[in-house]
């Protein structure tokens, strides 16, 4: 696979969100079939894995580590903090928190130096400056390499960065979902940040995986988001037909298509899909052998835009602890 950069590393050009492997879409899979991903994705080229201490409240870690724990010399481990107390969900960007998190991450994975640690949400009860002064004295401590911030607006990257620099920015991005548009990858260019795009293929619904949310089970984090919901699902499912017959005209998968997308709108930023399907994870591992040309750019986005799109990306509880414009 190509390579990109991230701070001082070079990162395979499509990483790996290992989120799936232990949450949020339904059942997590078996153990069997979460080693066929993780180590498949070696196989394929992957060298950049994303994991946090909430996905699954510390079991994902516990298997990233595990499980590539042969491999560590030839990867990069991102993971996250400020969402965690132990095994208890809790925004808490306290420095005292996201130290005690660290420590926890590190045991679980299992190394002693993360190489991309996030503040994973911001907490607005606390200056960012003080939640960032927290990882640079990890930094200095020799636990992490690098900081990086999710789901932040573009003010806020910017204070972030008045005190040490930012490797990486991480928030959701695909064609349906453009929030970063508006002014967090002009900041991420502009500082020298790396922009990692987040359920890249529209939580899996513009690779054609939901055509009937009514089979979603509860425990699926897609069922209480407005774009698969009543009208907003039906509607969205037309630019979806529209989206998959672009596509097939084009050789490859739709989810390849959104991969491709963006890869191709800017070298500096890094999608990491994520499944629990080894077949998924090695069909998107081909999508940077696809090179787009303007007419199909311009295609993309004119079927799939903040226009077309039915319904917001977060209902208001789960927005109002994001930092993002739009």
């Amino acid at each position: 696979m190509q390579t990109r950069r991230i701070a001082d590393f070079d990162v395979s050009a499509i990483g790996l969100g290992c989120m799936s492997l232990s949450q949020a879409y339904g059942p997590a899979p078996s153990r069997e079939t979460a080693e066929c991903v993780l180590l498949g994705a070696i196989d394929a080229g992957y060298t950049f894995f994303d994991t946090a201490a909430v996905y699954g409240l510390g079991h994902n870690e516990r298997l990233v580590g595990d499980v590539l724990k042969p491999h560590r010399d030839n990867i990069v481990i991102a993971s996250k903090c400020g969402m965690t107390d132990g095994e208890k969900r809790d925004l808490n960007g306290s420095p005292a928190r996201l130290k005690k998190t660290c420590e926890e991450s590190l045991q679980r994975l299992g190394v002693e130096t993360i190489d991309l640690y996030y503040l994973h949400r911001w907490d607005k009860r606390v200056p960012i400056e003080d939640s960032v002064g927290a990882l640079l004295e990890l930094m200095d401590e020799g636990k992490i390499r690098s900081i990086g911030l999710s789901e932040v607006s573009a003010p806020t990257l910017r204070k972030a960065a008045s005190v040490t620099p930012i490797a990486a920015l991480q928030t959701e991005y695909s064609p349906w979902t453009r929030n970063p548009e508006i002014a967090v990858l002009e900041a991420c260019r502009e500082l020298g940040v790396t922009f990692v795009a987040f359920s890249p293929v529209g939580r899996g619904f513009l690779a054609g995986g939901v055509r009937d949310a009514s089979v979603l089970p509860q425990t699926d984090m897609r069922t209480h988001m407005p774009r698969f919901q009543g009208e907003n699902f039906d509607s969205n499912l037309l630019l979806l037909n529209r989206f998959t017959a672009l596509a097939d005209s084009v050789g490859c998968t739709p989810a390849q298509l959104c991969l491709a997308w963006l890869l191709e709108k800017d070298e500096t930023i890094v999608p990491i899909p994520g499944t629990s399907n080894p077949d998924h994870m090695a069909e998107n591992a081909l999508a940077d052998e696809i090179d787009l040309e303007d007419d199909v750019m311009a295609e993309i986005d004119a079927i799939v835009n903040p226009n077309t799109v039915a319904g917001p990306r977060y209902a208001p509880a789960m927005q109002a602890a994001v930092d993002t414009e739009g």
